[in-house]
């Protein structure tokens, strides 16, 4: 990042006094994470700070310090607006209430639209978090105790406990220097990436009871259905297409989960070398090469069929 960037970012968040920051829908560990680290700091330099997510902290993260405080739409007023972890503004559902463009973004998506007004994106960075663990004491803002276990968190969530095909020996420093300012890691990673619901296995096991192969590709599916079944109330997939991803014989894993209102959203996973994110930005989504999601309307075979032709045309 250069240096004229870093002095305004730092200089604008120094100057407001009241700042909503805000993150994506269906939130992972990063978006969490990186509002909660961002959000804490900038409380603790006295600044007026509304945390806002439209759905809410999901229960895996609410152990954090801080996530008590955040609601699902924005309700002070405020001199300043920030999204992180978000590629574009649509994503934010309606956190913001209708905010044209908001005055900095914070993100590490490829396929970011640089949709704020100072825009901080760096795809080569392995999480949102990572971003703000490097330049947080720079803009004037120390890392403590809380912040770091956010930031942490971020990290590890995003890079599924250092294994994705993007780590760097920064990202292993930053884990360090987070741990450094206070933060646990055995028991971040264990609450990110190893604790999960008797309610999310059920749902699990519905959808591995509908997975299919077909050479490379493999995929399933989760309907409203499934969830009745399993007693399981989120809208997301319980981080099953993470275990797709471990599937020895596929370079590509698709998971379609059928939402309300004739929707469906799409998670792919792939081996490196390819870029799913091509598909994503194709149905109106985003990601990274090798994580990428989209929410399509229409009727869950229609959508299936159409994401899997597109997904066997990248194959090819």
């Amino acid at each position: 990042m250069n240096e004229k960037l870093d002095l305004a970012i730092s200089q604008r968040l120094k100057t407001a006094q009241s700042i909503i920051v805000a993150s994506h829908v269906r939130p992972d560990g990063d978006a969490v994470g990186s509002i909660l680290g961002l959000g804490l700091a900038l409380q603790q330099a006295g600044k007026a700070v509304q945390m806002v997510l439209s759905d809410g902290v999901p229960a895996a993260f609410r152990h954090l310090p801080g996530s008590s405080q955040v609601v699902k739409r924005a309700s002070i007023q405020y001199d300043m607006s920030v999204v992180v972890d978000c590629s574009d503004l649509e994503r934010v559902g309606g956190a913001l209430n209708g905010v044209a463009r908001p005055d900095l973004t914070v993100d590490h998506h490829i396929t970011n639209l640089d949709f704020g007004v100072i825009n901080l994106v760096d795809p080569g960075a392995v999480a949102t978090c990572a971003i703000l663990a490097k330049h947080l004491p720079g803009w004037g803002f120390p890392i403590t105790p809380p912040v770091a276990s956010a930031l942490l968190t971020g990290l590890v969530s995003d890079t599924l406990g250092f294994r994705t095909s993007n780590m760097t020996p920064e990202a292993l420093r930053l884990a360090a220097f987070l741990m450094e300012g206070g933060a646990d890691l055995p028991e971040l990673y264990q609450r990110a990436l190893a604790s999960h619901s008797f309610t999310a296995l059920r749902y699990w096991g519905q959808g591995l009871s509908h997975l299919q192969r077909e050479g490379r590709l493999v995929w399933t599916s989760l309907t409203l259905a499934d969830r009745v079944v399993a007693e399981y109330y989120g809208n997301d997939d319980a981080d099953l297409v993470n275990i797709l991803s471990t599937i020895e014989e596929a370079d590509v894993a698709v998971i379609f989960v059928e939402q309300k209102n004739t929707r469906v959203k799409i998670s792919w996973r792939s081996q490196p070398g390819v870029d799913v994110s091509r598909i994503a930005v194709r149905f109106g989504g985003g990601g990274h090469p090798a994580a990428s999601g989209a929410e399509i309307m229409g009727e869950m075979e229609v959508v299936q069929a159409q994401v899997l032709e597109a997904t066997r045309s990248l194959l090819k």
